[in-house]
């Protein structure tokens, strides 16, 4: 029995849960974990997993060796990192995740850069805003914004996002412009955000000048995705409050018209997350560096709001 590719599998199969994902994501038959993890409890003599019909859960000897034998397998990682020229020149393939609205507007057109640092570098993205199981689906970091919701997870704060108001000037034309966001509750339309998580209304607070404000009235679209609800508010469809990085080009081109000045709301965090029992490899590490860097000197991410054009202007009929 290969003892070292065994351990291997109990982390990977105490990690994802279930033999299944276990297999795929270390490129084996499921058989063969199977056989793997048998022949270690043999040699231990001791049972480490309970297996049922639907799930795998760790026993108490279990769950010792895991928390034991994932320090080791990280030790040689560390080990093997340092005695190549890992650190000089990272290489691999590197799973992420990243929501989409980050994706296309900021992380993926900078990723010429990202490979002209690091060429050996093969990178499998997914750009979506749901929910993400890190430690089942093998992923190496996500990265993602708001406030983390699970505890156990190690992350690093990378930046912030910024939210303003806005609507067309052909929705103002016909509904008038709001000077305060109380407004918003009578004669207007709202284009609602609600979580891919739970499925529920994201609230649009403001403050200003030591007044809050928690802005309410009627919504006919709410959507699970920030670029949809851009393309809702440039069809016509209502009043939105979201991110400032997707809709700073259409603001600057008149499409869209910032609402609200001097009103702000909370920016919430944006983090790169990874598992806590695993060592963070130098791939990994360069690229959250990178991100870190990119957030830190990416217009859209610093502006907070535009210099629209006068919106007097905007507001003359076609």
């Amino acid at each position: 029995m290969d003892k070292f590719t065994a351990m291997q599998a109990f982390v990977r199969v105490v990690e994802a849960g279930t033999f299944t994902k276990a297999s795929d994501s270390m490129g084996m038959p499921k058989a063969t974990v199977t056989r793997l993890i048998q022949n270690l409890e043999k040699e231990l003599d001791t049972k480490l997993l309970n297996r049922t019909t639907r799930k795998v859960t760790v026993t108490a000897d279990g769950a010792a060796y895991f928390e034991r034998v994932g320090r080791l397998l990280g030790d040689v990682q560390e080990l093997e990192s340092s005695m190549s020229r890992a650190k000089a020149s990272p290489r691999g393939r590197l799973k992420i995740d990243i929501p989409g609205s980050l994706g296309s507007t900021v992380i993926i057109p900078a990723l010429p850069d990202f490979y002209a640092r690091y060429p050996d570098i093969q990178i499998e993205l997914g750009v979506s805003d749901r929910p993400v199981d890190i430690i089942a689906d093998n992923v190496d970091c996500v990265v993602r914004g708001g406030e983390l919701v699970d505890q156990s997870l190690v992350a690093r704060r990378v930046g912030e996002l910024h939210l303003m108001t806005c609507a067309t000037p052909a929705y103002l034309r016909r509904h008038g412009t709001p000077t305060h966001p109380s407004e918003l509750a009578h004669g207007h339309t709202l284009v609602r955000y609600m979580s891919p998580r739970t499925g529920r209304l994201f609230p649009i607070e403001m403050y200003k000048d030591g007044e809050s404000f928690e802005v309410t009235g009627h919504h006919m679209l709410a959507l699970n995705d920030s670029a949809s609800g851009v393309a809702a508010a440039l069809a016509g469809l209502g009043v939105t409050h979201t991110l400032s990085l997707l809709v700073q080009g259409h603001i600057s081109t008149g499409a869209l018209v910032p609402l609200f000045a001097g009103w702000c709301s909370e920016s919430p965090p944006i983090h790169v997350v990874y598992p806590p029992n695993r060592h963070l490899s130098n791939k990994v590490r360069v690229f959250v560096d990178w991100v870190a860097e990119l957030f830190a000197s990416h217009d859209l991410m610093q502006r907070k709001c535009s210099l629209p054009r006068p919106v007097t202007a905007l507001l003359e009929p076609a």
